[in-house]
């Protein structure tokens, strides 16, 4: 929640809410994600991934295509105007993690990543959109 709350606070002037945020970051790194995927990787439902896809694409930063074999699968990628956008904004939201790690040295700053790395990793099986929300599916 404090990271959140000083990305957004960065990102006050624009028209880029965080979650948008995440998700125009996921597509430019991951160019040709497609939208199943990504939900799962920003940990958002399909149908909010969806609509966080549908306003990025009417500002003009995303598109969609489909894929070659799926006319079900939608392949996603930045546009030129996307990766200009994050590239302007992607020095702000660095500048937000120095904020949030500036109480730590160099050292613990890597302990802690280190740390939080293997606990995310250990528990791999909950990262799913809606845990902790609904029973998971019987096998």
């Amino acid at each position: 929640m404090i990271s959140t709350a000083i990305l957004a606070e960065a990102f006050e002037d624009e028209a880029m809410p965080v979650s948008e945020w995440a998700v125009l970051t996921m597509i430019d790194n991951h160019p040709e994600i497609d939208q199943s995927r990504l939900a799962e990787v920003v940990a958002i439902d399909k149908t909010n991934t969806g609509r966080l896809v549908d306003e990025l694409e009417a500002k003009g930063l995303v598109e969609r295509r489909p894929h070659n074999s799926d006319r079900r699968v939608w392949l996603l990628r930045c546009t030129s105007l996307g990766c200009k956008t994050r590239k302007r904004l992607r020095p702000r939201a660095l500048a937000t993690q120095e904020q949030l790690l500036s109480s730590l040295k160099p050292t613990d700053r890597e302990l802690l990543i280190d740390l939080i790395s293997r606990v995310v990793k250990a528990n791999e099986k909950y990262v799913r959109p809606g845990a902790g929300r609904r029973k998971p599916k019987s096998r």
